[in-house]
């Protein structure tokens, strides 16, 4: 059973990467410099998050409630949070 914790912490990650895809291709596509900069502001947001939730995922695996094999909206996600920019 895993643990509700870490099942927010893995959706949190998950966000993150969304977050991410939708901040470079809303940049991509952006016309003017006010979508510039709320794409801007959905980057930075995603990278705040996803830092915070790496950090307590380690913290969660020094504890060792960690499970690598443990899967979010049934797929492994612990490998998500490389973000390909």
């Amino acid at each position: 059973m895993e643990n509700s914790s870490n099942k927010h912490l893995k959706e949190a990650l998950e966000m993150s990467r969304k977050l991410t895809i939708l901040a470079d291709e809303g940049e991509a596509s952006s016309t003017d410099d006010g979508c510039a900069v709320l794409y801007g502001i959905v980057r930075d947001c995603a990278y705040k998050i996803r830092g915070r939730a790496e950090r307590e995922r380690d913290v969660h695996k020094v504890l060792g409630v960690w499970d690598e094999l443990e899967t979010s909206s049934g797929r492994d996600v612990s490998n998500s949070t490389k973000i390909q920019t």
